[in-house]
């Protein structure tokens, strides 16, 4: 009978490292398009390696609902990368119209605090099945203030307030 082989891994090197699981789910038919236009997108965009992504692998969990999961460096690293481009653009585009799709993410981080975030999403995933739901609205709209973050947040894709504009 063989040992098993345990092994753990030092992460001493990535003390603010920033975890964060990604997915979209198609609620619709017209979703199948956005999902499927967005995927060479994002394969070129993790293909630049933006500054402080450690690893990025996908994930197929149905037909209906893709997602990843990255490492980044740290927070701070992560959230540049949503400000820039192309990210700001889909982010953009998704929060005006999801296209017949439901996105979430949940992030988990060394330094301590996990948030998420859910949008039209119609069956629940990850968290949603356990923890109660809350609107993102106020001091839990941006992902640094739900992951109890100081310091000034980048310019946010789009605020608040024109989020409300657009949804009139």
């Amino acid at each position: 009978m063989a040992r098993v082989n345990r092994q753990t891994v030092d992460l001493s090197q990535y003390p603010d490292l920033v975890v964060i699981y990604l997915g979209m789910r198609v609620n619709a038919l017209r979703g199948f398009q956005r999902l499927i236009g967005l995927g060479p997108q994002i394969s070129k965009s993790v293909a630049e390696r933006p500054d402080g992504l450690l690893l990025h692998e996908s994930y197929l969990f149905s037909l209906r609902h893709t997602g990843m999961r990255q490492y980044w460096r740290d927070f701070e690293s992560l959230e540049a990368w949503t400000r820039s481009e192309p990210h700001r653009r889909w982010w953009k585009e998704f929060l005006r119209d999801s296209g017949g799709t439901g996105f979430w993410h949940e992030t988990y981080s060394v330094r301590g605090g996990i948030e998420a975030i859910y949008d039209d999403m119609v069956e629940p995933v990850g968290m949603m099945k356990f923890a109660p739901l809350e609107p993102a609205r106020g001091r839990l709209f941006g992902a640094r203030s739900r992951l109890n973050r100081e310091g000034e947040a980048a310019a946010p894709v789009l605020t608040e307030s024109e989020l409300e504009a657009d949804s009139r």
